[in-house]
């Protein structure tokens, strides 16, 4: 016999950063070693940033996106030769970290323009400029999911059962989340919810971080294998399906982790909402579609061993796309800061 559902009026939840500025350092939690070990880094330079960001100590667009702001404001503390030099060679290396998440093309796109603007400055005025400006992007990030949160809730009914992949919560955005700021946003308002949590392979973010997330913050969460996900979306216990996404075209058609898109097949077949839950910022009206979303290709060695412990046979090489495209006729609502989204996404986006 299942649980009954958790029945507690929560407070407003304590918010929850994983990334900050501190003293002119950026201050990063590594989520590579969580949940058993919370290790904060202190990163110094852009290359540092760019590392944190290729490495998986920081990861999720919105996240990536205020990193690479920070990133951005230490190439005007660190490093030699002129500024403008500093800058661009911290745009590069930044943006090649990786290619898919749309938010980090935008946050060195906003911090460039800001540089552009701070012409005849001396460089201790450009410096806290750059800051400056790299605090307001993160800070935004943090409302933007606060209002995603609220103009979700409304879609979730109370004693609901919601399936969510990967991690799209507080560590994945720069404090609150996005497919988990819904989830938070409907607890807040009184709703019952328990949520199902992919364990999603091979970085494990929704047993290790969604799982860690939810349970600090009181909300039901059970781990299930990626493999099973189409036996509970037909077992009628599941209400909705609530993914993020790295970016997202502008027909609507969104890239997202891995086996997003399978869920949101499985998801039409047996009659299940799926939605996407993610900032503007993700948008990337320049993409017409999903096909031309680049999709970053990771290391076999990540699916062919875990912690360092081969799990394949020597020699067997793995296929290791990061994220798929799910087209927009799979995708009942995406939800950003603006409100809620229906299709045709090429009318209701822009708007």
């Amino acid at each position: 016999m299942r649980e009954p559902f958790l029945r507690v009026s929560l407070p407003p939840m304590e918010l929850f950063r994983p990334l900050y500025w501190d003293a002119g350092t950026l201050k990063l939690l590594d989520q590579r070693l969580l949940p058993g070990k919370e290790v904060w880094l202190t990163l110094t330079t852009p290359g540092e940033v760019a590392a944190a960001i290729r490495g998986m100590a920081v990861r999720g667009a919105p996240a990536i996106g205020a990193a690479a702001g920070f990133g951005m404001a230490l190439a005007l503390t660190s490093g030699e030769g002129p500024a403008e030099e500093r800058l661009e060679r911290a745009a590069r290396e930044i943006r090649a970290a990786r290619p898919t998440a749309r938010d980090l093309f935008a946050a060195v796109e906003r911090m460039e323009r800001v540089f552009a603007r701070l012409a005849g400055a001396g460089s201790a005025e450009a410096a806290a400029a750059m800051a400056a400006e790299a605090r307001a992007l993160s800070d935004e990030g943090v409302e933007a999911c606060r209002a995603i949160g609220r103009h979700g809730a409304a879609l979730l009914a109370s004693d609901t059962t919601v399936l969510t992949h990967c991690n799209a919560g507080a560590l994945a955005t720069s404090g609150y989340g996005t497919a988990l700021g819904v989830i938070r946003g409907a607890v807040e308002s009184g709703k019952t919810i328990r949520v199902l949590a992919d364990e999603t392979r091979p970085f494990l973010q929704g047993a290790r971080l969604t799982a860690w997330e939810l349970q600090r913050d009181g909300i039901p969460v059970e781990i299930i294998t990626d493999g099973s996900a189409g036996h509970f979306l037909a077992s009628g216990e599941i209400s909705a399906v609530i993914v993020g996404a790295d970016r997202i075209a502008a027909n609507g058609d969104a890239a997202n982790k891995i086996g997003t898109y399978s869920l949101a097949v499985l998801a039409r077949e047996n009659g299940i909402p799926f939605y996407v839950a993610a900032p503007t910022t993700t948008i990337d009206r320049s993409i017409r579609d999903g096909s031309a979303i680049p999709i970053e290709e990771r290391s076999s060695s990540e699916v062919t061993e875990i912690a360092g412990v081969a799990v394949a046979p020597a020699g067997v090489v793995a296929r290791h796309p990061a994220f798929d495209v799910t087209p927009a006729r799979y995708i009942t609502a995406i939800i950003t800061e603006r409100g809620v989204h229906r299709a045709p996404y090429s009318d209701s986006l822009p708007r």
